[in-house]
């Protein structure tokens, strides 16, 4: 099971102060709570995607490396990555690139976002949402998986001979998750392909995300990848704690009250009936969220939103010494208790090479004297070399398939 915490990078002024941080300052801030993420031993630091104000973090990959330099074992991933208006190309290269400097650290959620004009700056028809994040999510899959991909579909310029680079660290594409809040056609997506679904669970009631949840692991067995128990589940959160639970709801509440998303609607009590958003003690929310393997199942992903709506960087970082010191350890314990044996662990690099080369040694992809043009060239790669009279290109050798 991890643990771990996710930002959606907003800047948000402090209802308490008036003040709003500086971009400059908000990106300094989020680098030090990801720091201390892993200081007190979380697992996981999650970054999401926008290229609108007022949130920071339009180039994800760019800081999840600078944060894979600062620290030894946390495992960086996206929430979301937009597999609607990045380029799959891109997205290949770019955390390919991130699995190498990070040593493996490295995976990522792909998911259609929440911001509707993003899609005319791209060059998108938001209309197309989901065709595109299925034909996108396609190429993106082969590019991993093939050294050289022939491919063409509706929304992009076609390939041919096209090896992206550099090749996935030991051969071993970084894992994905299909995050969704509300379509079941991003569950359908996850199973298809095996990889994990990503429940957001913090706008919707639980039975919501149960429907959800229940489709994915169905079809997950349906196309064949194992028992339902065996699918890859990771669930959104939200808490705000301190020592005593009336000290808690106090302070959380102006936060609460004047947020971007949820402020001047319900009740901080009526969204906390409704949600997962937790506000009181440690031990309330090892409670709440001890329930949710009742509520969904066995699951290998937990992410906490903490840093949101304002809260000073002093009061996020205790925010993680609580959640580190005496809420998680807890949690890991009560989750593990009866799990079963066909539950799979969370997935790292580390078990998906072991998975795929049971103790042989994994690829190293050695470039050939290939200079890009994989349609009359050999194989670009030494290990891959081109079958006795093809031509490179819908007739070549692929490996990783």
């Amino acid at each position: 099971m991890q643990f771990g915490v996710m930002t959606v990078s907003d800047i948000t002024q402090d209802p308490t102060t008036g003040k709003t941080p500086s971009e400059a300052q908000r990106i300094k801030d989020t680098l030090t709570i990801a720091k201390h993420t892993e200081e007190v031993g979380l697992d996981v630091f999650a970054l999401g995607e926008h290229h609108n104000p007022p949130f920071w973090s339009s180039s994800p990959t760019t800081t999840l490396a600078y944060i894979a330099a600062q620290t030894e074992r946390l495992i960086l991933t996206t929430s979301t990555t937009l597999i609607t208006t990045n380029d799959p190309v891109k997205i290949a290269e770019d955390f390919a690139m991130l699995q190498h400097v990070s040593g493996g650290r490295a995976d990522l959620m792909l998911g259609r976002g929440n911001t509707g004009p993003v899609y005319p700056w791209f060059g998108k028809d938001i209309r197309q949402g989901l065709p595109l994040t299925i034909e996108n999510y396609d190429l993106l899959h082969k590019l991993w998986r093939e050294d050289v991909v022939d491919w063409e579909g509706k929304f992009r310029t076609p390939l041919q001979g096209f090896t992206s680079t550099p090749r996935p660290l030991d051969g071993v594409p970084p894992f994905v998750w299909h995050g969704s809040i509300r379509t079941p056609e991003i569950a359908e997506q996850a199973a298809y392909y095996g990889n994990g679904f990503f429940a957001n669970n913090i706008f919707w009631p639980k039975e919501h995300y149960q429907r959800l949840i229940t489709l994915y692991r169905e079809r997950f067995a349906h196309y064949g990848h194992g028992t339902p128990q065996q699918a890859i589940v990771g669930l959104g959160g939200q808490v705000f704690m301190r020592a005593n639970s009336q000290d808690a709801v106090r302070e959380f509440r102006p936060y609460f009250d004047n947020a971007p998303v949820y402020g001047h609607g319900p009740s901080l009590e009526d969204f906390s009936e409704m949600t997962p958003l937790t506000v009181g003690s440690p031990q309330q929310i090892i409670d709440r969220y001890a329930a949710m393997r009742e509520t969904f199942g066995d699951y290998q992903r937990q992410l906490f939103l903490i840093d949101h709506a304002g809260l000073p960087t002093k009061t996020v970082l205790e925010q993680l010494d609580i959640l580190g010191g005496e809420v998680v350890p807890v949690l890991r314990k009560e989750l593990q208790k009866n799990r079963p044996a066909e539950v799979p662990d969370a997935p790292t690099h580390a078990n998906l090479v072991e998975k795929i080369y049971a103790g042989a040694a994994p690829r190293q992809a050695v470039p050939g004297a290939n200079r890009g043009d994989n349609m009359v060239a050999g194989s670009p790669y030494q290990d891959a070399p081109a079958k006795a009279g093809s031509a490179f290109g819908a007739a070549a050798t692929r490996v990783g398939a």
